[in-house]
């Protein structure tokens, strides 16, 4: 049975216990959450002054979990004369109906308490131990507990309101049943999260959908956004199997903006439920030929929010797209820079990528005109602030060095930028996939600049410098005794030279010399980085090398995905389809659903992939993995207004069929055939692709 379960709607989610109890906990974020601040912290349910144990959990749906328990000893499960059925939904608020049920020939008195509490915690108070500066107060009420937190104008509370006579005191409720034999007792309990704007009312109650809905409104949008999403039918259960949990995922990880009021994509539970630049980027990025409605309104919060600019608490600057959004309290009272926070070195040149792809994919040649003075000022930004020491590359240090994050990458954590023996490079740093998405973000810059700005002068500049990076490059990180692209370059231009996944972003971006391309394939298909579960982040012979250190040896999905592509893109098919299967085969020993990490460990050695203990699960860019697999798998890539097929099928995986690929021709097979989304027409016939 599962350590913890969740439910979630968007960035408001409940982490429990098996037995649906929340201990107050600073190790990790149980309780009920949302827009960064925890609700509730305490909430445990006990019969007649005894704990509760989990018989079941039913949590197939992302939004609704049930519990039935037992009181006593596990050895007395088989003697209980009476069971709790915990029902739970979420929806902005949080509903639970307790039912007990007697199994008992006498008439039974019974005293059901549950203890309540909140400690308003900051997500970030709960990621590094910090104190509350605030002060909470309480109130009793007819059947109902008020919890009230303030901090000067910072005002949260939480209300909590049951439909049976309860006795309410500052810890909780007590219910004194009386139950017939054979009877039962139901009460339905209601948390309200209340987040106070200056007005004095809830700031999501302005907001298009008002942030409260009920569990019949969510399947009902999760259901009609699923819909929507190309048809999958295939041989092979894994991928099907992944594709329906990433399209759940993906839509239960929508929330609604406070800052803007559109749907965006929060990152992933528990840590990251709310806008991150990189990782909805890289999320838009593979869920672009499925669910393109869902990018549109990621790149109007990132444009929106671009960097104005030189705010060293923040590390902003001009034409800089944002890392991180908070809404919490000790990001209210920048105690942390995250208001938005810009720490990414690579958001910036991922935007305008993203902006050229969902243009390929849609057509939306408007947005692409609307957004003409934030594309050109985040490219500028890759030869001005990007590049902190005028050698033509992209550098990162942090202005914040308090608080700020030191390694601007993805591959964020302290230790993930190294040398092949261990030690760490002084800042500034310039690691290799910088580079090679400042390079692909120039020729696509210079594409809409040709096709959509009428400045063809912009985008022969663009693109000759796009050259000149792309040798320079292959100049200075190519390892010629080792045939692989250096992790980064130190200060004064040496190589850092451990070998690691990055090399496999580089073949996506196209920066890789073709001559060179089957060496870093090699190397990416090679014993020393895959495990045959996956790349690993790093090689399994370098001096920092764990199989379960965040960066340093565990298996990403989300990176595999861009490996994948990349090799697809290199046309290496069949190293393609290789990735493909083994992540899909992954996904299998995690019910469908890939997590943000797992560990490295050979294939052989564990016979399944090992979990990461602290990985985030669903997480965006891993829900979105699975998709863009099946696009390599198919090889789909827009030209213009046609669909290029180019498949990538692993061995052994047989028929696999997507009908309705939406986009700018219409909606089509994976045929590449025609026809109007309206047209009174049979559905024309699907790719249908041979096993081996």
């Amino acid at each position: 049975m599962k350590e913890r379960v969740s439910i979630l709607d968007g960035n408001t989610f409940l982490v429990s216990d098996y037995r649906g109890n929340i201990q107050p906990s600073y190790d990790f974020p149980t309780g009920l959450f949302s827009f960064d601040t925890r609700f509730l912290s305490t909430w445990i349910l006990t019969l007649d002054g005894e704990p509760l144990h989990a018989l079941s959990v039913d949590d197939s749906l992302s939004y609704r979990t049930r519990f039935f328990l037992v009181p006593g000893e596990p050895t007395h499960y088989l003697d209980a004369k009476v069971s709790v059925i915990r029902s739970r939904a979420i929806g902005g608020s949080l509903d639970e109906e307790l039912t007990l049920l007697s199994h008992s020939e006498q008439e039974m008195e019974l005293r059901l308490r549950l203890e309540i509490g909140s400690d308003f915690a900051d997500l970030f108070e709960i990621k590094h131990k910090r104190d509350k500066k605030g002060t909470t107060t309480l109130s009793m009420e007819t059947n109902a507990l008020r919890l009230t937190y303030r901090r000067q104008a910072f005002h949260r509370e939480t209300l909590v309101t049951s439909s049976a006579p309860a006795e309410v005191d500052e810890s909780g409720m007590t219910f004194r049943i009386r139950v017939a034999p054979h009877g039962e007792w139901t009460t339905r309990l209601h948390i309200d999260t209340v987040i106070y704007g200056a007005r004095g009312e809830d700031i999501r109650a302005i907001l298009p959908l008002g942030g409260q809905r009920t569990a019949a409104d969510i399947e009902a949008e999760q259901s009609e956004l699923i819909s929507r999403a190309p048809k999958l039918g295939c041989d092979c259960e894994p991928l099907a199997g992944a594709y329906r949990r990433s399209l759940n995922d993906l839509a239960a990880l929508r929330y609604e903006s406070i800052t803007l009021g559109v749907r965006l994509l929060a990152a992933g539970l528990p840590w990251f439920m709310t806008l991150f630049g990189r990782d909805s980027i890289f999320t838009s990025l593979q869920v672009l030929p499925f669910l393109p409605e869902l990018v549109k309104p990621t790149i109007v919060m990132l444009a929106g929010l671009q960097g104005s600019r030189v705010d060293d608490f923040r590390d902003e600057e001009p034409g800089k797209i944002l890392h991180e959004l908070r809404y919490g309290e000790t990001a209210g009272f920048e105690e942390q820079p995250h208001s938005p926070y810009y720490g990414a070195a690579d958001t910036t040149a991922l935007f305008v990528i993203l902006l050229d792809e969902y243009e390929r994919w849609t057509g939306d040649a408007d947005l692409v005109r609307k957004l003409e003075h934030e594309t050109r000022a985040a490219l500028t930004w890759l030869d001005t602030y990007g590049d902190l020491l005028g050698t033509g590359y992209v550098w990162y240090m942090s202005r914040n060095p308090e608080t700020g994050l030191p390694n601007q990458c993805w591959k964020d954590s302290p230790d993930a930028i190294s040398y092949a023996d261990g030690r760490m490079p002084e800042f500034p740093r310039a690691t290799c996939e910088l580079q090679g998405y400042a390079y692909d973000a120039k020729l696509r810059g210079a594409r809409l600049a040709r096709t959509y700005w009428n400045d063809p002068t912009y985008a022969d500049r663009l693109e000759h410098e796009a050259a000149a990076l792309k040798e320079r490059f292959n100049r200075d990180f190519w390892i010629a005794d080792r045939e692989y692209y250096a992790l980064a370059l130190d200060p004064l231009g040496r190589q850092v030279d451990a070998l690691t996944s990055n090399i496999g972003h580089l073949l996506w971006s196209g920066i890789v010399d073709e001559a060179r391309a089957p060496a870093v394939a090699a190397h990416l298909l090679g014993p020393r980085l895959f495990s045959g579960w996956g790349v690993r982040t790093l090689a399994d012979d370098q001096v920092r090398y764990n199989p379960v250190g965040y960066h340093v040896g565990t298996v990403w999905p989300f990176d595999n995905s861009i490996i994948a592509w990349g090799l697809w893109r290199y046309g290496f098919r069949q190293q393609a389809g290789r990735i493909c299967d083994a992540l899909l085969s992954a996904s299998h020993y995690f019910d469908g659903r890939l997590p943000e990490v797992f560990a490295g460990y050979e294939r052989g050695l564990t016979d399944y992939p090992v979990e990461y203990p602290t990985a985030c699960s669903p997480q965006a860019w891993s829900a979105g993995t699975p998709l863009l697999l099946l696009r390599v798998i198919l090889g789909l890539e827009p030209q213009g207004d046609h669909l290029i097929i180019d498949p990538a099928v692993p061995p052994g995986m047989g028929r696999v069929e997507l009908l309705d690929i939406p986009g700018r021709w219409g909606r089509v097979d994976a045929l590449g055939r025609s026809r109007e989304p309206h047209e009174e027409q049979p559905s024309p016939p699907a790719l249908t692709l041979p096993g081996g």
